[in-house]
């Protein structure tokens, strides 16, 4: 009775490291986290973390919930739930996210859309007309 053990099932998608003195031209995909500390032109897309080091530059877009940037990155960059922006960071082109965290120090240059923010406002005004 006591020594039963439950067996919980988790899914393993594991981290994709892409290192420093790495380029990769091309797309990839994975439903796994990345960290980015090399070159990516491409794009980037996960259901999952990205995060952009320092030394980590993306030209091209990325898709994902979560971004964690320390580095660069020019081009597209949609994020369903936060993004980070860490005061290392450089950001340049279209950014769309739910949430926003800014360092002071911190580049975004370009349009800038935040989700969220439009989906609480259209449930406010139905609250207060029904």
């Amino acid at each position: 009775m006591f020594n039963e053990k439950k067996v919980t099932q988790t899914k393993e998608t594991g981290r994709n490291i892409i290192g420093v003195k790495t380029k990769i031209v091309g797309n990839i995909e994975s439903e796994g986290d990345f960290r980015i500390d090399g070159l990516i032109e491409g794009e980037v897309k996960t259901n999952g973390r990205v995060i952009i080091g320092k030394t980590g530059v993306v030209r091209g877009t990325v898709i994902c919930a979560f971004a964690d940037v320390e580095g660069t990155i020019e081009g597209m960059l949609s994020v369903s739930e936060t993004l980070t922006l860490y005061s290392t960071a450089s950001v340049s082109g279209e950014t769309t996210m739910g949430k926003l965290s800014v360092e002071p120090g911190a580049n975004l240059n370009g349009t800038c859309t935040m989700k969220g923010a439009v989906k609480e406002l259209k449930k406010k005004r139905i609250e207060k007309t029904a």
